[in-house]
């Protein structure tokens, strides 16, 4: 099947890892740099903290004075060490915020990396998600980062995601949409794959309430940790396709008027045909091969949702995650999203404004800033 032929026919509307979106321009995603130790993204991941906080207990666990006793630290739950950080162990405690400093240090470091590019120029606004975002010390890691970068006169906002990092990626979908989904339906599919769990959703849009999206929810899901039954590829889209179907079914039963559409989060370079180019090595089986693609094998199991053809669009999961901020964007006029887990996801947007409504940003000078740092009264242009 011809590339174009394949695009049309899984989508329907446009191409898989678009550019342009309705809501929109991504401007860079999934940038892999590098230092002299490696990717950079390495350096700010959920690993990198395990590692941080292990370094911190290395000197008390020689005088057998560990308030974590013989627990590997990539096994202490972020529960616990939350509850560490208010708890009656003041070098419990002290641990937890050493390992926070060092590690919104090496954070900030990344972030640093990233505004200086030329992607990432004169972005306003970071918002960070992902699995770490989902705990008190990792709110306490992305301030900590924010007040770092304003100390060094760069003039960027670093905020939490609000959604939950579990349904950010499925709340996201809707922003692959096209509008006239939301005209006559009131929910959409969405999958949210990573490189442990895939999860499925039932997406409200709540359209009627908010046009902007800003109130759209996720009704139901389903979880399946698949690194556990460590499946084939086609095993894995077998049951992903099961998954959907059962909350097709559900949406049903409950009244919903689902779209004939399915958004995807998946991680990797996303090509037009739906194909991945590369970063999808964490998967089950091989699927950056030429050979396989998602978009299409769902189409083959869910050749129509409702009385219509199913259109599915697919595109990177740090894009995706970062799509359900766009209502609460709209102040900006570029943001990126770094999202902080196995590694370190990455995407910069920048809206799109619709000609003739007098609207033109938020009324601050787009040249006031450049790479994300504030200009003084001497700088040249």
């Amino acid at each position: 099947m011809a590339t174009d032929e394949l695009v049309k026919t899984t989508t329907g509307i446009a191409a898989h890892g678009a550019a342009r979106l309705p809501s929109v321009e991504i401007d860079s995603f999934n940038i892999e740099m590098k230092d002299e130790d490696g990717f950079l993204g390495d350096r700010a991941s959920k690993g990198a903290f395990r590692e941080i906080l292990e370094r911190w207990r290395k000197p008390l666990r020689k005088t057998g004075e560990d308030p974590f006793g013989k627990e590997p630290s990539e096994n202490i739950s972020k529960k616990v060490l939350d509850e560490m950080l208010v708890g009656d162990d003041t070098e419990a405690s002290a641990v937890v915020h050493s390992a926070i400093e060092d590690f919104a240090q090496e954070l900030a470091y990344v972030t640093r990396r990233f505004l200086k590019t030329k992607a990432w120029a004169k972005t306003e606004r970071i918002v960070v998600g992902g699995g770490f975002r989902d705990s008190r010390l990792g709110e306490l890691a992305i301030a900590r980062t924010g007040i770092i970068l304003k100390a060094e006169d760069f003039k960027i906002d670093l905020v939490p995601i609000r959604a939950h990092p579990d349904e950010a990626g499925l709340i996201g979908t809707l922003h692959l949409a096209p509008s006239w989904i939301f005209e006559a339906h009131d929910s959409i599919l969405a999958v949210d794959i990573g490189g442990t769990n895939i999860r499925c959703g039932l997406v409200e849009t709540s359209w009627k309430k908010a046009k902007d999206l800003s109130k759209a929810k996720v009704v139901k899901s389903e979880l399946w940790r698949h690194a556990d039954d460590e499946p084939t590829r086609e095993g894995a889209v077998k049951r992903l396709t099961k998954m959907l179907k059962g909350l097709i079914t559900e949406a049903g039963k409950d009244g919903f008027k689902l779209a004939p559409f399915i958004g995807i989060a998946c991680p990797g370079v996303i090509n037009a045909d739906g194909s991945i180019e590369k970063g999808a090595q964490n998967l089950p089986g091989n699927w950056e091969s030429s050979k396989f693609n998602l978009p299409a094998s769902l189409i083959e199991g869910i050749p129509e949702i409702g009385e219509h053809d199913t259109a599915i669009l697919m595109h990177n999961d740090g894009v995706v995650q970062g799509l359900s901020e766009v209502p609460f964007m709209q102040d900006v006029d570029r943001w990126g999203v770094l999202t902080i887990g196995t590694g370190l996801g990455n995407a910069r947007f920048t809206n799109r404004r619709k000609e003739g409504n007098g609207k033109e940003g938020n009324g601050k000078d787009r040249e006031s800033t450049e790479n994300g740092k504030k200009k003084g009264k001497n700088d040249k242009e």
